[in-house]
């Protein structure tokens, strides 16, 4: 397996089983249909606390890769250990169980209620999960929970009180998003290519924000892009092709 080290901060501990967040094991997962895609990754780990970024062209199975993440689909062999649970193991339904309690997600085009306040968006993930909802709890009233993530990832008291999400523009709504995955102290946040539609500047100043806030709740972060540039604001760097094989000619 070979990997671009950006940093030394996490890279240089020990591989101990007791510091991955996630570690993959053996695993194949095949799309079926009449256009078959196969993924297998043969050993993939996340450390806790750790910020990796995982690089890869269009096509080259990124998405399958979160999807096994996430639980979102079983894989057909091999082991998928996430702080210490075996996502091959789980029910569908436990796996969504075991998501929303465990995964801070980011998606690319973020998926907020067009019409809901900011504060109801931040706080939907605590409307399914129990862990979450007790873990914000613990920092104080929810509303005021949201609001003070919201305003730790830089958008101001008035459009927190007054806009709908729908009003927003793309990077106010991409912090929106963020607060919405930091909520309730998830162990992971997976982000897919979330700044795709940012410039370099506030990509970094957003980068630079959600790291901070992922680190005061100890979570470890995994994005996903094709983009090299984001390579220097990572603790390391892997290449999909690197750890994964495919066969393609259909679904990635």
């Amino acid at each position: 397996m070979n990997e671009l080290v950006v940093t030394s901060s996490k890279a240089g501990r020990e591989s101990a089983s007791s510091l991955d967040a996630v570690s993959f094991s053996n695993v194949e997962y095949s799309w079926p249909g009449p256009s078959p895609f196969k993924l297998t990754i043969a050993g993939f780990k996340l450390r806790r606390g750790e910020k990796l970024l995982l690089l890869g062209p269009s096509g080259s199975g990124k998405s399958t890769f979160l999807s096994l993440l996430a639980g979102i689909v079983a894989p057909d062999r091999g082991r998928i250990d996430i702080t210490g649970t075996d996502m091959a193991e789980l029910s569908g339904a436990a796996r969504d169980r075991f998501r929303v309690d465990h995964f801070g997600i980011i998606f690319q085009m973020f998926n907020l209620l067009p019409y809901a306040s900011l504060i109801d968006n931040v706080l939907l993930p605590l409307r399914f999960s129990s862990v979450r909802r007790a873990n914000a709890l613990r920092e104080g009233a929810l509303d005021e929970v949201a609001r003070r993530l919201l305003s730790a990832l830089g958008l101001d008291e008035t459009v927190i009180a007054s806009s709908r999400a729908a009003s927003l523009s793309v990077g106010q709504q991409q912090r929106v998003a963020a607060a919405r995955a930091l909520i309730g102290a998830p162990q992971i946040i997976v982000a897919d290519e979330p700044t795709s539609a940012l410039d370099r500047n506030t990509e970094g100043a957003f980068l630079k924000l959600l790291f901070t806030q992922s680190e005061k709740a100890d979570a470890s972060v995994i994005m996903v892009s094709h983009d090299e540039g984001l390579a220097t604001h990572f603790d390391r760097v892997v290449r999909l092709d690197d750890i994964a094989t495919s066969q393609r000619g259909g679904r990635s």
